[in-house]
């Protein structure tokens, strides 16, 4: 006698269930911890819904989706309906050729796809933004409303058109009337796939919107690079507006069934339309309406800003907002060489804040306009250390922001601090830490440990001094086993989960003062003392506004705001020492105050012959971690 195979059947569904779900009910019980941690649970509290609704860009992100999704569902869904009936009556190789031709936007990745539309823009000198992403999601979202129709219209009767002609009815009538209600479940699904890839995209998106257009896809992305638990409470929010959604989309259709019964009116489910109406008046009743004051001196205005995710203050943009009349737009990137492409490609932008090697490129290539200097009253109020670098001398071009050191963050409970006096970067290669270190993911700072390791600078231009940094990074991943991360290790870092890994000065600020236990240590051979700063554009639309806002955010007022909410060191001298002053928010964490008397930091210079080897090289570390893991 068989032994049944439903007992194992009924545990995969559950495992099945727990493992598309688990991450989801975790993601809802942090969104109403009490603290920043994302993995700590310490308290309960609304907090960061709280955080959330205050956040204007957050709900204007949270509109856009919603109102894009909606929009391109169903304008794609129309398009594609009509389109898939229309190619049911063509010739068979018409119909071949095109369903070949519907597939491959579906098959072709997604990078490829988002490059083409932006160059498409582009080209045409189509300003980006809310319309341009609206273009591009009802572009991609058609092929899928196809390919769930046509299948359906194959199977359909092709008689049954002119068999209602016959008897009396029009084209429209025969449409709408006997064809639609064939193909309705088809429909259905292709608006729903149509509405999830919607919501879902981000790489489209990004690469298609502009003037400071964001969906939820780019906002949680540029929010995860930094330890914001928001994320988890506008997540949480998204879910419940999809769960919301779907149970009138499965009990409408019941609801109008057992109308029809009734009334015997041959009425259609309306299910989805009363789940649109009700996610508008969920997405519109959230979107919060900010006053605008008369009579200042950028009234009207409006300032394009393009910045790295989650590096400025809750307050900054509001209050320079408020106190100009402007309106500030602010975009986000994650990357320098991520911002560089859209810079190259002509996005006009008032203000940037890249970091120091890519000020230099965008001066040696002529991408920047020198600033007015008779317009800023902010040079004097900065620290001398992080004015007149080697990048920008004279500070023509740029004016600090925020700056830093890179190191090695440690639990003390776990680090010996001789071992880190006596060996410097080579802890990394102690196995006494052997699985308990952590890499950052970057081509340029991990080379700096490995240069300075070897006791060479970290602008070496010598291949064979390269060649012995790449060798020491493949010996560190092949006989440590390190964890290669990228923001992950701060929330990791302050969890003590390792014992040490190299990190931004400013990440390891917030690591300290999450956990007493952490400390942050730079190798006297020498570290990457780095800075990001404001320069304009030379295509900036509006470059007085531009110079105001720089002002502003060197002032003590804004660039307060700045560091206490980021952590990163300000460049104002002032905002500075008093925040790592007796009784301030970073009080005895010397992550915070940068090092500025070792004759072995340096100033990472940009060198593009350079630039591509460590690049190829990083590549082959990081091949060399995988199959040593």
């Amino acid at each position: 006698m068989k032994k049944s195979k439903r007992p194992f059947g009924k545990i995969l569904m559950v495992l099945m269930i727990v493992f598309f779900y688990l991450p989801i009910v975790y993601m809802v019980i942090f969104s109403f911890n009490d603290g920043k941690s994302l993995t700590s649970f310490t308290g309960f509290s609304l907090r960061w819904y709280k955080h959330m609704l205050d956040s204007q860009d957050m709900m204007e992100a949270l509109y856009t989706t919603f109102s894009i999704a909606l929009l391109a569902t169903f304008i794609s869904t129309v398009a594609g309906t009509i389109a898939a009936i229309g190619l049911s009556k063509s010739k068979k190789i018409i119909r071949d050729i095109m369903e070949q031709v519907n597939n491959f936007p579906i098959m072709n990745p997604e990078i490829v796809t988002a490059i083409g539309f932006m160059l498409l823009f582009i080209t045409f000198r189509i300003e980006k933004g809310y319309v341009t992403m609206l273009l591009a999601h009802i572009a991609f979202c058609i092929p899928y409303v196809m390919l769930s129709v046509m299948p359906k219209i194959r199977s359909m009767d092709p008689n049954l058109a002119d068999a209602a002609m016959d008897l009396g009815a029009t084209p429209w009538q025969a449409l709408i009337k006997v064809v639609v209600p064939q193909i309705t479940p088809g429909i259905i699904s292709g608006a729903l796939i149509a509405f999830t890839m919607s919501v879902d995209d981000f790489i489209i998106s990004y690469f298609v919107t502009g003037r400071g257009v964001k969906n939820l896809s780019i906002m949680v992305y540029t929010m995860s690079k930094r330890v914001n638990p928001s994320i988890n409470a506008i997540s949480t929010l998204v879910v419940v507006i999809i769960t919301i959604a779907l149970i009138f989309i499965n009990v409408g259709p019941l609801i109008a069934a057992k109308r029809a019964s009734r009334v015997r009116s041959g009425r259609k489910p309306y299910g989805p339309a009363i789940a649109i109406v009700c996610v508008l008046a969920i997405v519109v009743g959230v979107i919060q309406i900010r006053n605008k004051e008369s009579e200042l001196p950028f009234e009207g205005q409006t300032l394009h800003i393009y910045n790295w995710g989650e590096y400025t203050g809750e307050n900054i943009i509001r209050d320079f907002e408020n106190e100009t009349g402007a309106s500030v737009v602010m975009e986000n990137f994650d990357s320098n060489e991520q911002m560089y492409i859209k810079v190259a490609n002509g996005e006009a932008y008032d203000i940037l804040v890249p970091s120091d090697y890519m000020i230099q490129r965008l001066i040696e290539e002529d991408y920047l306009q020198k600033l007015d200097q008779s317009k800023l009253d902010c040079l004097d109020k900065l620290d001398d250390a992080v004015k007149n670098l080697p990048y920008d001398p004279g500070n023509e071009y740029s004016v600090p922001y925020f700056w830093g050191t890179v190191g090695i963050v440690y639990d003390k409970t776990k680090v010996d601090i001789e071992d880190l006096e006596r060996e410097g970067y080579n802890i990394f290669l102690d196995e006494k830490y052997r699985g308990e270190i952590y890499l950052y993911d970057s081509e340029r700072d991990s080379f700096m440990m490995a240069l300075k390791a070897l006791g060479y600078s970290m602008n070496t231009e010598s291949e064979a001094e390269i060649q012995e940094a790449y060798e020491w990074l493949v010996q560190c991943v092949q006989t440590m086993k390190p964890e290669i991360v990228t923001d992950e290790i701060i929330d990791n870092m302050a969890q003590g989960r390792k014992a040490l890994g190299l990190i931004y000065s400013g990440d390891a600020t917030y690591v300290m003062s999450e956990n007493e236990n952490m400390g942050y240590y730079m190798p006297e051979s020498g570290t990457n003392l780095w800075s990001d700063a404001m320069v304009i554009p030379k295509n900036a639309s509006n470059p007085e506004l531009a110079h105001a806002f720089i002002n502003y955010a060197s002032d003590y007022a804004g660039a307060y705001d700045n560091s206490s909410y980021v952590g990163y060191t300000s460049a104002n001298r002032e905002v500075m020492d008093d925040l790592a002053g007796e009784g301030r928010d970073f009080e005895g964490i010397n992550a915070y105050i940068p090092r500025t008397d070792n004759p072995n930091d340096e100033v990472f210079v940009y060198n593009e012959d350079t630039k591509k080897i460590i690049s190829n090289l990083w590549s082959k570390v990081k091949i060399a971690a995988s199959n040593a893991n």
